[in-house]
Protein backbone atom coordinates (compact mmCIF):
# COMPACT_ATOMS: atom_id res chain seq x y z
CA UNK A 1 0.00 0.00 0.00
CA UNK A 2 1.45 3.34 -1.04
CA UNK A 3 2.08 5.69 1.85
CA UNK A 4 0.25 9.00 1.56
CA UNK A 5 2.32 12.13 2.08
CA UNK A 6 1.19 15.66 2.78
CA UNK A 7 1.16 18.35 0.11
CA UNK A 8 4.00 20.16 1.88
CA UNK A 9 6.12 16.99 1.97
CA UNK A 10 5.36 16.30 -1.70
CA UNK A 11 6.55 19.78 -2.65
CA UNK A 12 9.71 19.39 -0.60
CA UNK A 13 10.47 15.96 -2.09
CA UNK A 14 9.93 17.29 -5.62
CA UNK A 15 12.22 20.25 -4.94
CA UNK A 16 15.00 18.04 -3.56
CA UNK A 17 14.81 15.74 -6.57
CA UNK A 18 14.90 18.61 -9.08
CA UNK A 19 17.56 20.59 -7.22
CA UNK A 20 19.69 17.47 -7.19
CA UNK A 21 19.22 16.83 -10.91
CA UNK A 22 19.29 20.37 -12.28
CA UNK A 23 20.69 22.57 -9.51
CA UNK A 24 18.91 25.36 -7.67
CA UNK A 25 19.28 27.92 -10.46
CA UNK A 26 18.25 25.39 -13.09
CA UNK A 27 14.95 24.60 -11.37
CA UNK A 28 11.87 26.83 -11.55
CA UNK A 29 8.87 27.03 -9.24
CA UNK A 30 6.77 25.80 -12.15
CA UNK A 31 9.03 22.74 -12.48
CA UNK A 32 8.56 21.94 -8.80
CA UNK A 33 4.82 22.47 -8.97
CA UNK A 34 4.56 20.17 -11.98
CA UNK A 35 6.52 17.38 -10.33
CA UNK A 36 4.55 17.72 -7.08
CA UNK A 37 1.27 18.06 -9.01
CA UNK A 38 0.28 21.26 -7.22
CA UNK A 39 -0.53 24.84 -8.17
CA UNK A 40 2.56 27.13 -8.08
CA UNK A 41 0.73 29.32 -5.56
CA UNK A 42 0.75 26.38 -3.14
CA UNK A 43 4.55 26.54 -3.02
CA UNK A 44 4.37 30.18 -2.01
CA UNK A 45 1.82 29.29 0.67
CA UNK A 46 4.00 26.62 2.29
CA UNK A 47 7.53 27.86 1.57
CA UNK A 48 7.27 31.49 0.37
CA UNK A 49 8.81 30.55 -2.97
CA UNK A 50 11.95 28.84 -4.20
CA UNK A 51 14.24 30.64 -1.76
CA UNK A 52 12.17 29.32 1.12
CA UNK A 53 12.55 25.81 -0.27
CA UNK A 54 16.31 26.26 -0.37
CA UNK A 55 16.33 27.32 3.28
CA UNK A 56 14.13 24.32 4.12
CA UNK A 57 16.67 22.02 2.44
CA UNK A 58 19.46 23.38 4.62
CA UNK A 59 17.31 23.06 7.75
CA UNK A 60 16.19 19.49 6.95
CA UNK A 61 19.80 18.48 6.42
CA UNK A 62 21.84 20.32 9.01
CA UNK A 63 19.55 20.11 12.03
CA UNK A 64 19.65 16.27 12.24
CA UNK A 65 23.31 16.25 11.08
CA UNK A 66 24.37 18.55 13.91
CA UNK A 67 22.17 16.75 16.43
CA UNK A 68 24.13 13.53 15.85
CA UNK A 69 27.39 15.36 16.49
CA UNK A 70 25.99 17.08 19.56
CA UNK A 71 24.81 13.74 20.99
CA UNK A 72 28.29 12.26 20.78
CA UNK A 73 30.02 15.41 22.03
CA UNK A 74 27.69 15.44 25.05
CA UNK A 75 28.69 11.84 25.80
CA UNK A 76 32.42 12.67 26.01
CA UNK A 77 32.54 12.95 29.83
CA UNK A 78 31.26 9.38 30.10
CA UNK A 79 32.46 7.54 26.98
CA UNK A 80 35.88 7.29 25.32
CA UNK A 81 36.41 9.86 22.54
CA UNK A 82 37.29 7.15 20.02
CA UNK A 83 33.91 5.47 20.55
CA UNK A 84 32.06 8.80 20.35
CA UNK A 85 33.85 9.73 17.12
CA UNK A 86 33.12 6.37 15.52
CA UNK A 87 29.47 6.49 16.53
CA UNK A 88 29.17 10.01 15.12
CA UNK A 89 30.72 8.90 11.83
CA UNK A 90 28.35 5.94 11.55
CA UNK A 91 25.27 8.07 12.30
CA UNK A 92 26.30 10.71 9.76
CA UNK A 93 26.94 8.15 7.03
CA UNK A 94 23.60 6.46 7.70
CA UNK A 95 21.70 9.75 7.69
CA UNK A 96 23.37 10.93 4.49
CA UNK A 97 22.81 7.60 2.74
CA UNK A 98 19.12 7.62 3.64
CA UNK A 99 18.88 11.17 2.27
CA UNK A 100 21.40 10.87 -0.55
CA UNK A 101 19.72 13.29 -2.97
CA UNK A 102 19.41 16.01 -0.35
CA UNK A 103 22.98 15.32 0.83
CA UNK A 104 24.46 15.63 -2.66
CA UNK A 105 22.60 18.87 -3.29
CA UNK A 106 23.58 20.42 0.06
CA UNK A 107 27.32 19.66 -0.19
CA UNK A 108 27.35 20.84 -3.79
CA UNK A 109 25.51 24.04 -2.87
CA UNK A 110 27.83 24.73 0.08
CA UNK A 111 30.78 24.75 -2.34
CA UNK A 112 29.28 27.77 -4.16
CA UNK A 113 30.21 31.20 -2.81
CA UNK A 114 26.95 33.06 -2.27
CA UNK A 115 25.28 35.15 0.41
CA UNK A 116 23.08 32.22 1.46
CA UNK A 117 26.09 29.90 1.74
CA UNK A 118 28.03 32.45 3.78
CA UNK A 119 25.12 32.63 6.21
CA UNK A 120 24.99 28.82 6.40
CA UNK A 121 28.73 28.65 7.09
CA UNK A 122 28.35 31.22 9.86
CA UNK A 123 25.64 29.19 11.58
CA UNK A 124 25.62 25.48 10.75
CA UNK A 125 29.19 24.79 9.61
CA UNK A 126 30.80 26.62 12.51
CA UNK A 127 28.80 24.39 14.87
CA UNK A 128 29.96 21.32 12.96
CA UNK A 129 33.57 22.42 13.30
CA UNK A 130 33.10 23.02 17.04
CA UNK A 131 31.72 19.53 17.66
CA UNK A 132 34.42 17.79 15.63
CA UNK A 133 37.09 19.87 17.37
CA UNK A 134 35.73 18.75 20.75
CA UNK A 135 35.84 15.08 19.73
CA UNK A 136 39.43 15.24 18.47
CA UNK A 137 40.77 17.38 21.29
CA UNK A 138 39.19 15.20 24.00
CA UNK A 139 40.87 12.15 22.50
CA UNK A 140 44.22 13.94 22.54
CA UNK A 141 43.73 15.10 26.12
CA UNK A 142 43.02 11.50 27.14
CA UNK A 143 46.16 10.33 25.26
CA UNK A 144 44.14 7.95 23.08
CA UNK A 145 44.64 10.07 19.95
CA UNK A 146 48.01 11.13 18.59
CA UNK A 147 48.81 14.83 18.83
CA UNK A 148 48.03 16.24 15.39
CA UNK A 149 46.74 19.55 13.95
CA UNK A 150 43.01 19.44 14.68
CA UNK A 151 42.06 21.65 11.72
CA UNK A 152 43.76 19.23 9.34
CA UNK A 153 41.96 16.25 10.92
CA UNK A 154 38.63 18.02 10.48
CA UNK A 155 39.37 18.63 6.80
CA UNK A 156 40.33 14.97 6.31
CA UNK A 157 37.24 13.62 8.02
CA UNK A 158 34.91 16.05 6.24
CA UNK A 159 36.42 15.02 2.90
CA UNK A 160 35.77 11.36 3.64
CA UNK A 161 32.20 12.03 4.76
CA UNK A 162 31.28 14.08 1.69
CA UNK A 163 33.25 12.23 -1.01
CA UNK A 164 30.71 9.43 -1.69
CA UNK A 165 27.90 11.90 -2.30
CA UNK A 166 29.81 14.38 -4.44
CA UNK A 167 31.73 11.74 -6.39
CA UNK A 168 29.38 8.76 -6.56
CA UNK A 169 30.76 7.55 -9.90
CA UNK A 170 34.30 7.37 -8.51
CA UNK A 171 32.94 5.54 -5.48
CA UNK A 172 31.34 3.05 -7.85
CA UNK A 173 34.61 2.52 -9.71
CA UNK A 174 36.63 1.94 -6.52
CA UNK A 175 34.20 -0.02 -4.33
CA UNK A 176 31.44 -1.06 -6.74
CA UNK A 177 28.66 0.58 -4.76
CA UNK A 178 26.57 3.75 -4.66
CA UNK A 179 25.83 5.76 -1.49
CA UNK A 180 22.10 5.00 -1.67
CA UNK A 181 22.63 1.21 -1.61
CA UNK A 182 21.70 -0.53 1.63
CA UNK A 183 25.16 -2.01 2.27
CA UNK A 184 27.02 1.25 1.58
CA UNK A 185 27.08 2.45 5.20
CA UNK A 186 28.67 -0.65 6.74
CA UNK A 187 31.18 -1.03 3.92
CA UNK A 188 32.29 2.59 3.71
CA UNK A 189 32.26 3.01 7.48
CA UNK A 190 34.98 0.36 7.71
CA UNK A 191 37.24 2.52 5.55
CA UNK A 192 36.89 5.50 7.89
CA UNK A 193 37.22 3.19 10.90
CA UNK A 194 40.65 2.13 9.60
CA UNK A 195 41.63 5.79 9.22
CA UNK A 196 40.60 6.51 12.81
CA UNK A 197 42.45 3.52 14.23
CA UNK A 198 45.61 3.85 12.14
CA UNK A 199 45.90 7.63 11.99
CA UNK A 200 44.59 8.73 15.36
CA UNK A 201 44.77 6.04 17.98
CA UNK A 202 48.09 5.41 19.75
CA UNK A 203 47.43 1.71 20.26
CA UNK A 204 45.42 -0.25 17.75
CA UNK A 205 42.18 -1.40 19.33
CA UNK A 206 40.03 -4.36 18.42
CA UNK A 207 37.73 -3.77 15.43
CA UNK A 208 34.80 -1.55 16.36
CA UNK A 209 31.82 -3.75 17.14
CA UNK A 210 28.56 -2.81 15.45
CA UNK A 211 26.70 -3.25 18.75
CA UNK A 212 28.51 -0.16 20.05
CA UNK A 213 26.58 1.94 17.55
CA UNK A 214 23.23 1.24 19.17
Amino acid sequence: MKKLISTKDAIFAAAVSLFNDHGFDGTSVRDIAGKADVNPATISYYFKGKQGLLEACFTHFFEPYLRFLEEETSALPYIDAEVCLKRAVYKLLKFQSENHQLTRFIWREVSIDSQVVREIIASYLMKERFYLKCLFEKGMMDHSFKKQPVNFLIIQLKSMLTFPFLNSQQLREVWQLFPQEFYFVDHYYQQIDQWIRLMLVEQRNEPFEKEMLV
